[in-house]
């Protein structure tokens, strides 16, 4: 199962609480998981709402009050002792871990000295821990998500009056698709920012997809312009083997050193092929295109990889069409070795193409000693005696 996230309206820990709420997942879930915190008790509760005459599930975090502020070390140490699953553990600390350094940057002090202040109270830690352990407990394939509405105007913080969208929110988002929306006032909370920037997979479009359920969780504000809601939609994806997907992006300001893993981890990640090919971009600087060919169902595998292993924000993805000839695989004895083949034959089954694998070829020609070019030519004389009339097969 995969699932899409239609941010629209912006992003909040309540709201994503509600979402998948509203998608099914067991408000238990969540409250078994906040309850595992050490700290004072948090209840979760909700209500049924409406915006713009649709409508949502809002999740209520009920917090004692409190004057404690936490550090990061602190909320590390909360997240550590808690009776959690491994893998929500993890991911929650790497959201707060995000939170504390987008904090540190935006008010220019180490990520171990940030107070959380409201980012850090017990409503967050409730925001977080849920919603990982919501998603933890759908299991998804991937997460999809829309461009982020942010809003605009002003907000009033603890320091003061704070543009919107916040620095700490823009901090969060860097090199994500993001926009500032029909509402003029905060639409994502540095919690909601963090949250997406850690759990989603692929920035776009809803993918294509067989709808099973649709979640929407509603935040507290119900403003004119549009439905206050995150819609959470789950299904299965639609896979079409016969039309690979090509992905491209322009890249020029990646150190050139690490383009051999950048291929590396691209196949790994499914893709059917990857290359690149040098280009100049506007004002003459020098730069790549980087190609990669994928199945739809290895698709957001790999468009994750790119996104992960490269310094591009953008993809250009295009369905492509593929004649391809059958193929067979089978090897040849070669000077006392074996070397891989690969045929490519006709609809009448007439061997067109041969070719050997030339890493069999390297190791052959290291083990004994001659130069790879004689290997070579001996496997692919071989690979083609192999299949000519008369020879067999």
């Amino acid at each position: 199962m995969i699932g899409w996230l239609d941010l629209a309206a912006g992003a909040s820990g309540d709201m994503l609480l509600g979402a998948l709420v509203d998608a099914g997942v067991p408000l238990a879930v969540l409250q078994d998981a906040v309850a595992a915190l050490p700290v004072e008790p948090v209840t979760l509760t909700t209500e049924q709402v409406t915006r713009h005459g649709l409508g949502a599930t809002r999740v209520h975090v009920h917090t004692p009050e409190t004057g404690v502020h936490r550090t990061w070390d602190d909320v590390g140490t909360l997240l550590g002792a808690a009776a959690l699953d491994e893998a929500v553990r993890n991911r929650a600390l790497a959201v707060f871990a995000r939170l504390a350094h987008a904090e540190g940057r935006v008010h220019r002090v180490p990520a171990e000295q940030v107070h959380f202040h409201e980012v850090g109270a017990l409503d967050a830690l409730a925001d977080v821990v849920g919603t990982v352990a919501g998603l933890r407990w759908l299991g998804l394939d991937s997460l999809t998500a829309s461009s982020v509405a942010l809003g605009s105007g002003t907000a009033h913080g603890e320091h003061g009056v704070v543009p919107v969208p916040g620095p700490a929110v823009l901090e969060l988002l860097r090199g994500l698709p993001v926009h500032a929306g029909p509402v003029p006032h905060e639409c994502c909370t540095p919690t909601g920012a963090a949250l997406v920037a850690e759990l989603v997979d692929v920035w776009g479009p809803m993918p294509a997809m067989r709808p099973d359920r649709t979640g929407s969780g509603a935040g507290g504000r119900d403003p004119r312009e549009l439905p206050n809601a995150v819609r959470l939609v789950l299904g299965e994806p639609v896979t079409q083997p016969g039309t690979p997907l090509l992905l491209e992006t322009n890249i020029d300001d990646l150190d050139p050193r690490l383009w051999p893993t950048v291929l590396e981890q691209l196949f790994a990640a499914g893709a059917s092929d990857a290359w690149l090919t040098p280009i100049v971009m506007k004002k003459g600087r020098p730069a790549h295109t980087l190609s990669v060919l994928t199945r739809p169902e290895t698709a957001a595998a790999v468009q994750r990889a790119v996104f992960t292993q490269t310094s591009t924000i953008g993809l250009r993805v295009t369905p492509v069409g593929k004649v391809a000839l059958d193929r067979e695989q089978s090897d040849v004895a070669v000077l006392g070795g074996r070397v891989g083949t690969k045929t490519a034959r006709t609809d009448d089954g007439t061997p067109v193409n041969v070719s050997v694998e030339w890493e069999d070829v390297a190791a052959l020609a290291r083990a004994l000693d001659l130069p790879a070019k004689e290997v070579l030519r001996a496997a692919t004389a071989a690979a083609w005696a192999r299949v000519s009339p008369g020879e067999g097969e």
